[in-house]
């Protein structure tokens, strides 16, 4: 956990919303300044700021609608500090909660220098990683479809299919291999929906590879060189990562990646662990799926891969 320790004149906390943002202003002492609802625009904040712009910090809890936010900061000079959502239950700890209450955390443990820190991801490149996100959830959806196919071919206890199903050129008269006219339709609606994921699935491919040797084709070329990372697992791990000069230390992208145990102790006691879901969702599972394909057809990995599993189990 990093905080912001650097010191200010002003420290301004903002409750943001979709339309709307608290936004509460500190001096040095404590001492509120200006503390007032406004529209959630550029204008709004900079007109609210303008009179502490000499020596102001801005900060915001991380939620779905900072962008615009540091985006201003950035354009306008302004130090931008995005709060960790989950380490920042300061926020959530009182008897009482409401915005107003909110942004007079926000500020006041800014002014301390306890805002626990997330990482403010550049505007250039985190368009195109929020576009990789909706690439993968669209063919989590895909999976749905096709699971939802072999489903019902268990649900009626019907011959199996014998081919793989995601390629389309093994697709042919699979409606028809149902008897029932309704779940035969039902079937051929999820044909045609895998039929339109997998024109749209390669296009987003083709566009997204495109912007990722725009963006840094060094790195995309190198990260793809790795055993077991293809196109898209170097993708997720190119913009996923972003900077990997951001993490100080091994230990710290490794937490951030989900793949270590979180231990509680206390007085020399052990508690099990907890927070294991504290980090990236999406490079755990990249690392993950990397790792199973390393040690396909990998004689010396899988004879490692069995040492450890000797010697401390498949946990």
């Amino acid at each position: 956990m990093r905080f912001y320790t650097k010191q200010h004149k002003y420290s301004c906390g903002i409750d943001l919303h979709a339309r709307s943002m608290y936004i509460c202003i500190v001096d040095e002492q404590g001492k509120t300044v200006f503390h007032r609802n406004r529209k959630a625009s550029a204008e709004a904040l900079l007109k609210a700021i303008e009179p502490f712009r000499e020596d102001i910090v801005v900060a915001v809890e991380c939620m779905f609608a900072w962008y615009w936010l540091a985006d201003v900061c950035a354009k306008e000079k302004i130090p931008f500090v995005l709060g960790h959502a989950l380490y920042m239950k300061a926020i959530h700890g009182g008897k009482s909660k409401n915005d107003k209450i909110d942004s007079k955390k926000i500020a006041t443990l800014l002014r301390g220098g306890n805002i626990p820190m997330a990482y403010v991801y550049p505007r250039k490149m985190r368009s195109t990683r929020d576009l990789l996100r909706r690439r993968n959830h669209l063919m989590r959806k895909r999976s749905e479809l096709l699971a939802h196919i072999q489903n019902t071919n268990s649900q009626y206890n019907l011959p199996e299919f014998g081919k793989k199903l995601a390629y389309k050129a093994n697709r042919e008269g699979v409606a028809e291999h149902f008897p029932d006219p309704s779940v035969s339709k039902s079937i051929e609606v999820d044909l045609q929906l895998l039929d339109f994921y997998d024109q749209l699935l390669n296009d987003l491919e083709l566009y997204i590879v495109k912007k990722a040797k725009v963006d840094d084709a060094y790195s995309w070329y190198r990260l793809r060189s790795i055993p077991g990372v293809g196109k898209i697992l170097g993708l997720i791990l190119l913009y996923e990562i972003h900077d990997i000069k951001r993490f100080p230390r091994v230990q710290d992208f490794v937490s951030y990646c989900r793949l270590v145990k979180c231990p509680r102790e206390s007085a020399g006691k052990k508690f099990g662990t907890k927070n294991s879901k504290i980090g990236n969702a999406h490079l755990k599972w990249a690392f993950s799926e990397a790792a199973c394909l390393f040690l396909r057809g990998n004689e010396q990995a899988q004879h490692y891969h069995a040492r450890l599993v000797s010697k401390y189990g498949k946990g």
